[in-house]
């Protein structure tokens, strides 16, 4: 019988592979076992014992100095990119077109860029957007608009929202203290994380899926989307919903919305009946390829770091852009100007078409005020609501998902391309309007180049607003501190 040999490479091949098996398997042990020391290094060195509902974040970082001074950091406002930042920036003034598509909503009074967890809650109080009540039972918002502001709100909603919901804002003005931090997304007990929010429940529920059975990798993102969604306030009592019962596309959550016959707001100029999007980051993101590839948010925004020998999450959740060798250098070989100019290249092709579209839509809102001026009847202008409510929700489905023009690029171009497409089509249906009334010349265009010439041709008196808020900020909100310093 014939004494077969191996050749050299092929031993050498073998051995090659065999030291590589080891080599991967000994990382592997390494890291779990780095893991393991650190939880158990955490949890046999807690200070205090934590149980219950705890919104008090400076509680949890007794046990958890490092999370905790991390999550400290999302106070800061230093980091910038080209079209993003963690400061408050005033986005009407930088864009006045929006005060105009928002006409008729608390929007065109006050957009700032959102700032990191921290801000959340002051950032709520002193917006224009919550009005200045001087009382429990005042101001436009309901005390929905807490809901992805603060963990405080969970000693009221524990067996149900509903209750919560039906009250003003204000109504709770002195209990609402702590920003977003460590209860709204872990067990108190033993950190694992956990969905707090109802509206996310439900919404699983009513597909017939069981969020309780979602993978520790998927909760890296549900936690999450607890807040990062598309939501409204259903009925009377305000009640937050998310609109996923028929998928979660842009165009699924427009169908369901059709469906039910659901606008949050008429708009003041063109009197379309409008969806406004809120911030659907975690649909967008969904659709993406690192989506796609099961990459979660926290993978991106909270990335892994080690201090005096333990890995642990980075609370301080921002931009993959501010730690690009932690974030997308884990999976990417290329440098780092090379990544951040991937995603500017991608961010500037979707601001391009935003740019046009909200040119478009914008004089698309003012000659369909023009039409109604001129004697336009409701049959006349049914195919002109439509479209604009359409184009609306297509730009602001894109616009209000932060980060999006990144998360699924070219979901989000597809998006504002079909808006662009709407709003095109509603200026060439107004034109005929008008042309059936007597008008064939040009519809005259008012001065929006400022958030301040925008804000008074849309009819909003914003010395009163201002007013109004700087003496409800100087007289009710200290109040609301005083009581807090009772609040545990």
């Amino acid at each position: 019988m014939e004494n077969k040999k191996l050749k050299s490479w092929q031993g050498w091949t073998l051995f090659i592979a065999s030291m590589a098996v080891v080599f991967f398997l000994g990382l592997v042990t390494s890291s779990l076992m780095e893991r393991r020391a650190e939880v158990v290094s955490v949890f046999n060195n807690k200070r205090v014992e934590i149980t219950g509902i705890e919104a008090r974040n400076e509680v949890f970082g007794e046990n958890y100095p490092r999370q905790y001074r991390s999550w400290r950091n999302t106070e800061r406002t230093d980091f910038r990119s080209e079209f993003n930042s963690s400061e408050a920036d005033d986005i009407l003034a930088e864009r006045p077109n929006m005060v105009v598509l928002w006409a008729g909503h608390p929007f065109s009074k006050d957009y700032l860029a959102p700032r990191g967890h921290m801000h959340a809650v002051e950032d709520v109080r002193v917006s224009l957007r919550t009005g200045a009540p001087m009382s429990e039972d005042e101001g436009p918002q309901n005390a929905s608009c807490y809901s992805c502001k603060t963990p405080d709100i969970l000693r009221f909603t524990e067996d149900g929202a509903e209750e919560f919901y039906t009250h003003k804002w204000a109504a709770y003005g002195d209990e609402m203290i702590n920003p977003i931090g460590c209860a709204d997304c872990h067990e108190p007990e033993n950190m694992n994380l956990q969905i707090t929010r109802h509206a996310l429940i439900e919404a699983f529920e009513r597909q017939g899926k069981d969020i309780k059975k979602a993978t520790l990798q998927e909760m890296r993102s549900l936690v999450c989307a607890q807040c990062h969604v598309e939501y409204y306030f259903r009925g009377d009592g305000k009640y937050i919903t998310l609109p996923w019962d028929k998928g979660i596309t842009m165009e699924d959550m427009e169908n369901y919305y059709d469906e039910i016959g659901f606008s949050d707001f008429i708009h003041a100029l063109s009197r379309a009946p409008i969806i406004k999007a809120q911030h659907p980051d975690y649909e967008i993101a969904e659709l993406g390829i690192h989506g796609q590839r099961g990459v979660s948010c926290a993978d991106c925004h909270m990335p892994y770091k080690s201090e005096g020998g333990v890995k642990f999450s980075d609370h301080h959740v921002r931009s993959p852009l501010a730690m690009i060798d932690r974030t997308c250098q884990v999976c990417h070989r290329q440098s780092e100007e090379t990544l951040r100019n991937n995603v500017y290249e991608r961010q500037r092709k979707a601001s391009e078409t935003r740019n046009r579209l909200e040119t478009e839509l914008t004089k698309a809102h003012i000659e369909a005020k023009y039409a109604w001026d001129k004697g336009a009847t409701q049959a006349q202008m049914q195919e002109v609501l439509q479209l604009l409510r359409q184009s609306q929700w297509r730009w602001d489905f894109g616009v209000a998902s932060h980060g999006g023009s990144f998360h699924a690029p070219q979901e989000v171009q597809r998006i504002l391309a079909c808006g662009l497409d709407r709003a095109l089509q509603a200026r060439l249906a107004i034109s005929k309007v008008l042309a059936k009334n007597g008008f064939t010349g040009e519809v005259p265009m008012p001065d929006i180049s400022t958030k301040e010439k925008a804000q008074a041709y849309i009819g909003l008196n914003m010395d009163k607003e201002r007013a109004d808020k700087a003496r409800f900020l100087e007289t009710i909100v200290p109040q609301w501190l005083e009581k807090a310093k009772n609040v545990e």
